[in-house]
């Protein structure tokens, strides 16, 4: 499924059905500046840790036709995609882009300190994920793929099976199995991965220190840091996509528009009169 809705430091960013883009929030390295943007069918947004001297982010979009956009910060090159094609699937991280081939190969740009780029020789990849300084995929067997750095463990996952998505946060990885469960590893101070006891997730999401999860029913549920309330999703019904960002949750609802909770320092969360889907 296309990632049509993202969330990233400050800022949130959607891909309309019209394959138009949408975003609102810090725009302080011009990470929202979408609206120009066309042909889109995903989007991506780099999603930071929540300290204070961070803030600067980029986008990405990904074009129908395979190619890749950007827009925003570009201190390592990690807007440097316009020479990709055959892409199927794009993530953003730290100053890090990751794309996703159509032959289920993998490249990247931006940071190389810490390995979150050494993507080169992944193979039969079927998703990827970007955190902070790691890089993560699926393979076709439902094996996981990790790269980067380890500090807290976020890259230990070469045990998982029977996965079907990822998800990386700042210093935490989420991993949905095949049969709804949700496995998760690394930084756990805010019991970001305590998801243990979910089942019948069709989706995950990992924020900076929380981590989010869409259920076959529609519903939303989620653990750890809360002290921007971007954890009250409970209410949430009828939602078909989520996205984390650093201290927010978006959820995409049936009728194509969106809900949102947690910080709105930077109107991050100004998000109640997008309409997705376009008649």
């Amino acid at each position: 499924m296309a990632t049509v809705l993202a969330a990233g430091r400050r800022h949130s960013v959607a891909c309309r059905d019209d394959g138009t883009a949408v975003a609102a929030g810090n725009d302080r390295a011009g990470e929202c500046d979408v609206l120009a943007w066309s042909g889109l069918v995903a989007v991506a947004a780099a999603n930071v840790h929540s300290a204070r001297n961070t803030g600067r982010s980029h986008t990405i979009g990904l074009r129908a036709d395979g190619t890749v956009i950007a827009t925003g910060w570009d201190r390592d090159g990690q807007t440097n995609v316009s020479d990709w094609s055959e892409i199927a699937a794009v993530a953003a991280g730290w100053r890090t882009t990751l794309g996703l081939r159509t032959d289920g190969s993998t490249v990247a740009v931006g940071r190389t300190a810490e390995g979150q780029c050494d993507v080169n020789t992944w193979r039969e990849v079927v998703s990827i994920a970007c955190g902070d300084w790691h890089s993560v995929a699926v393979r076709s067997d439902g094996r996981a793929l990790a790269t980067g750095n380890n500090q807290r463990g976020q890259a230990s996952i070469g045990g998982w099976r029977n996965l079907v998505g990822v998800s990386a946060g700042y210093m935490h990885t989420v991993g949905l199995r095949d049969g709804g469960t949700v496995v998760a590893t690394g930084e756990n101070g805010w019991s970001q991965c305590d998801v243990a006891q979910w089942s019948c997730a069709t989706a995950v999401a990992a924020g900076s220190y929380h981590t989010v999860a869409l259920r076959e029913d529609g519903r939303v549920c989620a653990v750890g840091d809360n002290r921007f309330g971007q954890c009250d999703v409970q209410a949430w019904t009828g939602v078909t996509a989520i996205a984390a960002g650093s201290t927010h949750t978006l959820g995409l609802l049936l009728d194509g528009t969106i809900v949102a909770a947690g910080n709105n320092d930077d109107k991050q969360c100004d998000v109640s009169t997008w309409r997705l889907h376009r008649g």
